[in-house]
């Protein structure tokens, strides 16, 4: 039972959840008062260093989600599985804790290898990864602020293998992507709470991306959004510490060269 069942189809939720959460969660990080003395990098930083302005950021987002949108019905569609009554038979709980955790290791796998390659490939970082990596300080609302190729190759398709693989329902499939949104944003928010959940119970995490993000850091720390996993058995791992900055804040420095 779900709050929204007799309201909205399972197929309509799993397509549009993510979409509605990621612009409330990356809102709350934008309406935020400053926090100068959580941010990773200054308000200075973000607007020198930073090479696309924030309304082309919001309509590049908004064009990956249209991609995602479109792409989620038609794999809804054509794998609804329903029984005679027409509703899809939904697993135990420990059976769709089992997928999500199964769908989150695909994820990663899937986006380590793809997004290492965009970095490895002049060609393509040049003219596609690299439009994401003009936020050089990044910030939530650029979360999936992509090149619209590589929104499609490495989230949606990412998120379409994850959900074929697993086998796992729509509905299982909404708080999958949900989580996966929410973790995305975090990762890219630039702000090291206290309490922050994700930082307790994630290496990989918004220091951790925000390595990969500095110039001297591009060729480290591709995996996102859930684990370390394939950095540290491949080598392209960069450890770092958190140092607090005279001016205030603070500065996430890698431990190697």
């Amino acid at each position: 039972m779900v709050f929204w069942e007799g309201y909205v189809s399972d197929d309509v939720m799993g397509t549009f959840a993510p979409i509605v959460v990621y612009w409330l969660y990356a809102g709350f990080y934008q309406l935020l008062p400053r926090l100068d003395r959580y941010r990773l990098h200054t308000k200075k930083e973000e607007e020198q260093k930073n090479l696309v302005m924030l309304s082309t950021v919001v309509k590049g987002v908004l064009l990956q989600q249209l991609v995602q949108a479109t792409v989620a019905q038609v794999l809804f569609l054509v794998t609804a599985q329903a029984s005679l009554l027409g509703v899809p038979v939904q697993p135990s709980i420990p059976v769709q804790i089992l997928q999500v955790f199964m769908a989150m290791l695909v994820m990663d796998t899937w986006q380590y290898f793809v997004h290492r390659y965009m970095h490895h490939n002049k060609f393509l970082y040049r003219h596609i990864h690299s439009q994401h990596h003009r936020l050089v300080v990044p910030y939530a609302v650029g979360a999936l602020y992509n090149h619209p190729l590589e929104g499609l190759l490495l989230d949606t398709f990412g998120g379409a293998m994850s959900f074929l693989i697993t086998g796992m329902t729509p509905r299982t499939a909404v708080f999958f992507f949900c989580f996966a949104v929410i973790k995305t944003i975090d990762d890219h928010c630039g702000l090291w709470l206290p309490g922050n959940i994700f930082h307790m119970f994630f290496q990989n995490n918004t220091a951790y991306h925000d390595i990969h993000h500095q110039l001297q850091g591009s060729k480290y720390n591709y995996s996102q959004p859930f684990f370390s996993v394939w950095d540290r058995m491949l080598g392209t791992y960069m450890p770092y510490s958190l140092v607090t900055r005279r001016q205030g804040g603070l500065e996430v420095r890698p431990l190697k060269d």
